[in-house]
């Protein structure tokens, strides 16, 4: 940041001219901006000849970047990160903008998970690019937990909370579970489960099995250290990725970058980054913009994420939304959408928490 606020500061008023116009040209269009073009737009009359000296400089700094051999220039992701620093104007939230976005806070529909899929579509069609909500864990106290045999490789656990809700979860049992052993484990995990959130059953399980072992027979031990697995995963991982408009952000890229972006939808679409996705946003409240290889999220597909958390009444970061696009993305009018549309999610988990 030092040796940026240093670079903004040795360019002169033309030369930051030149980059700014050249930066907000290419946003708007996606194609490299050449002399002729800003010879049109600048504030003081000025030769083609002398911006193309002006852009040659900023190229020689890493700032703009020539795509083919002509002379248009298109900014560099280190020139583009500059802009979104040194000279992005962030503009007000629309007002049709703000009517979207409310109109998925109805209370028509009391389930969370329903809703967010509802905020996440009406973010992508106002942004026009992907977007992306993760959910917040559910840490909810349990009140009944079941095991139910689906085939001789495949069970479910079924998690009954407190508040009503109930969520299934299938898992691979060791070989040899019998319904004697999957009642005994289940009985076993009940005595201790009222009351607790998951995150706290998994402590106390630990705990439990080392000092209990020998008051179970094998198998039924076996299934809660193979259910504990699960749980884990579940108290420790169970928020859930949203992806949607996953068109948009193909249909804006060239063809060469259609097979980098679908392995990074697969790759969210597989939960594998969503703890990545989360840690994006540690660093406190506010939106915070990421452009192609700056994290190693999307380093493969070239793409910007513009991301905020939201967080629950007791101001703990519980999840994210955010959008993303083609480095072109319309910076300024995409990150008070992301920011109003945190606060929201803020706002419906605390309200419903």
């Amino acid at each position: 940041m030092i040796d940026q606020r240093h670079m903004i500061e040795g360019l002169n008023d033309r030369s930051r001219e030149v980059f700014r116009r050249v930066v907000e040209a290419y946003l708007s269009s996606g194609d490299p901006v050449g002399s002729r073009t800003l010879t049109r737009s600048m504030n003081e009359k000025v030769s083609a000849a002398t911006i193309r000296n002006v852009m040659q400089d900023l190229e020689f700094m890493g700032l703009l970047g020539s795509p083919h051999v002509s002379a248009g220039r298109i900014p560099t992701q280190k020139g583009l990160r500059m802009f979104v620093d040194g000279f992005m104007e962030v503009g007000d939230l629309t007002e049709a903008d703000r009517k979207m976005m409310d109109s998925t806070m109805g209370n028509s529909v009391s389930d969370v998970g329903t809703m967010l899929d509802s905020i996440g579509s009406a973010l992508s069609g106002i942004t026009h690019g992907a977007s992306l909500v993760l959910t917040p864990k559910h840490e909810a106290q349990i009140k009944h937990i079941e095991f139910v045999s689906l085939a001789a490789d495949r069970a479910l656990v079924v998690l009954v909370f407190a508040d009503g809700q109930v969520e299934n979860r299938v898992f691979t049992p060791t070989p040899g579970q019998t319904p004697s052993s999957m009642r005994e484990a289940a009985n076993f995990v009940n005595a201790l489960a009222e009351g607790r959130s998951l995150r706290d059953l998994r402590r106390v399980m630990e705990h439990e099995i080392k000092s209990r072992r020998q008051e179970i027979d094998v198998l039924a031990s076996e299934l809660v250290e193979s259910g504990l697995a699960v749980w884990d995963q579940v108290s420790e991982g169970t928020e859930r990725l949203i992806v949607r408009g996953r068109s948009n952000l193909l249909d804006q890229q060239s063809e060469q970058d259609l097979s980098r972006i679908r392995n990074l939808f697969d790759d969210l679409e597989r939960k594998r980054d969503i703890a990545e996705f989360l840690e994006l946003t540690d660093d406190g409240e506010g939106v915070r913009i990421f452009i192609g290889s700056e994290n190693k999220l999307f380093s493969l597909s070239g793409s910007s994420l513009v991301v905020s958390p939201y967080m629950n009444a007791d101001r703990k970061i519980v999840g994210a939304v955010g959008v993303i696009g083609p480095t072109r993305l319309n910076y300024g009018r995409i990150v008070p959408i992301v920011d109003y549309t945190a606060q929201l999610v803020g706002k419906l988990i605390s309200d419903r928490s």
